[in-house]
């Protein structure tokens, strides 16, 4: 109990305004089973989406490692892979960010919101040389030395043309995946 009038009325004055910053969005995340990765440290999240794809490529009987390097993060099937992790943003677009131009042949785009799931595979070379040419391909920063990173945003209710051709459900990326994997 708060003995103070002055913090008893600051405190009711912040439990009024509450519901005007609480998110919608919020709720949902409460009752996902993704809900908890929400709350994690960002330095722990993407960790936590590579694991989330290992497993996802293991219980369907791939063959998956962890790279001896920091250029790819698993390897699989023999095949390196790179993973970007997203969960959805408030406006409703997945975000794979700190794509790089490193020493992998696969990329893997797992996304998550409170009740769903998406993914995308691409082949390197099927994506770096695009960055900044098509959309929602971007440079990450910007000025003349912002050329190292990009970034993909995708909108899983409606994602660019080029970008259906890759995935989208995890059904249609396991698919491509397993297209790509067999003829390696």
């Amino acid at each position: 109990m708060i003995e103070d009038p002055e913090v008893s009325l600051i405190a009711a004055l912040a439990e009024s305004l509450r519901k005007d910053y609480e998110e919608d969005e919020d709720s949902a995340w409460s009752s996902s089973p993704f809900g908890w990765i929400k709350t994690r440290p960002s330095r722990q999240v993407g960790t936590i989406g590579e694991k989330l794809v290992a497993g996802w490529a293991a219980a369907h009987d791939f063959n998956v490692v962890r790279s001896p390097d920091s250029d790819a993060d698993r390897i699989i099937e023999g095949v390196r892979t790179e993973i970007k992790f997203s969960t959805l943003w408030r406006q409703g677009f997945y975000k794979f960010q700190q794509i790089r131009d490193q020493r992998y042949d696969l990329l893997i785009c797992l996304g998550v919101s409170p009740h769903d799931a998406h993914s995308w595979v691409f082949r390197k070379e099927e994506l770096v040389p695009k960055i900044g040419k098509v959309e929602c391909l971007a440079n990450q920063h910007g000025g003349s030395a912002g050329t190292d990173t990009a970034w993909l945003s995708v909108d899983p209710s409606d994602p660019p043309t080029w970008v259906t051709a890759y995935g989208g459900s995890l059904g249609g990326a396991l698919e491509r995946l397993r297209a790509i994997l067999l003829s390696e």
